[in-house]
């Protein structure tokens, strides 16, 4: 496993701590965050960056008092950091590209972008397009903005060194609930083939939820796409000098489990060694997003501020070319790179 700058860095490691050890890659640039509201993973990252005087802090979420809410909060803390909010559903299409269109007038480049929303729920809804909501939130929202923004990292790689300029995707060790579901990625009950089936799950989340959706199932496959999404972004842009991780936060109790019944939190209970503090549970996206020992690729997942394996079926190149193919259908754009 590829050594970083940190190896003695752990679990118990903040966000606070990393962003001062790699102040010098905070200073001055600009840095997006998606998923930004109170008590969240998304707020301690833009606080721990916003502690080391980047030049814009750009916070995108859904709801804008929560918004407001947040950068109050971080300019009560450091009233000097120039901070930009932009509301964002990622569930909506066209929400999405109303927010990247914002985003572009506010900066002609952009160094960091941490794609960190998510979203996780037993019950299967769709989105306005008709896609199933955790793959197209977790994972669709965050490939049509990223891509969107392309002109703006292209510009900002221009004056990085090579590999500073990150994309950076919270994904989950959930990801090992399921690969990628082509055949059948809405949980339409379609016949799926086992390479894309989930393995053997514990008996509580092999449960179906809703007739043919599994809600852990769903955001498994939301997971591994997220990796995949990194995987394949190295791939087209490493020449420009960007290249992206994927990494899991840990367990933190956070909004993203709101939706889960007093069983499923038990199930979690069980299978979760360490729950983290909010400092702690960014600490992770921050070591992806900033550590200048990764700025040469060395794998695509982390976890604990350090390297991490992930399944096969996420870090399979081609199954990382089929995922963007797919991911251009639904989001009706080629993206040419």
């Amino acid at each position: 496993m590829a050594q970083l700058t940190h190896p003695e860095w752990t679990e118990k490691t903040g966000g606070l701590e990393v962003a001062q050890a790699f102040a010098d890659n905070i200073k001055g640039k600009t840095v997006l965050i998606t998923g930004v509201s109170p008590e969240s993973i998304g707020f301690s990252t833009a606080l721990s960056i916003a502690s080391q005087s980047p030049a814009l802090l750009i916070l995108a979420s859904r709801t804008a008092t929560k918004l407001d809410s947040v950068r109050k909060s971080i300019q009560d803390a450091h009233s000097s950091v120039k901070i930009q909010t932009v509301t964002i559903d990622l569930s909506s299409q066209d929400s999405v590209r109303k927010a990247a269109s914002e985003i572009a007038k506010s900066s002609p480049h952009i160094d960091i972008i941490i794609n960190n929303a998510a979203l996780m729920t037993m019950k299967r809804h769709f989105t306005p397009e008709a896609i199933e909501m955790q793959f197209a939130t977790n994972h669709l929202g965050h490939f049509l903005l990223t891509n969107l923004l392309l002109p703006q990292l292209v510009e900002a790689a221009k004056a990085n060194p090579a590999g500073a300029t990150r994309v950076v995707n919270v994904s989950s060790i959930g990801h090992r609930l399921s690969p990628v579901r082509f055949h059948d990625y809405n949980f339409d009950g379609k016949d799926v083939p086992t390479e894309e089936q989930s393995a053997s799950l514990p008996p509580f989340f092999a449960k179906a939820q809703d007739g043919p959706y599994n809600g852990w199932v769903s955001y498994g496959q939301s997971k591994t796409a997220n990796i995949l999404f990194s995987l394949q972004l190295t791939a087209l842009l490493k020449e420009k000098g960007i290249v992206s991780y994927a990494l899991h936060p840990g367990s933190i109790y956070t909004g993203l489990s709101r939706d889960l019944d007093a069983e499923a939190e038990a199930a979690l209970e069980n299978v979760v060694p360490f729950w983290k503090n909010q400092d702690q549970g960014c600490a992770t996206s921050l070591v992806a997003a900033l550590d200048p020992a990764l700025n040469e690729p060395k794998g695509v997942m982390l976890s604990d501020c350090q390297m991490s394996e992930a399944t096969s079926s996420a870090t399979d190149p081609e199954i990382a070319k089929k995922l963007w193919a797919l991911s251009e259908k639904l989001v009706k754009t080629d993206f040419k790179l």
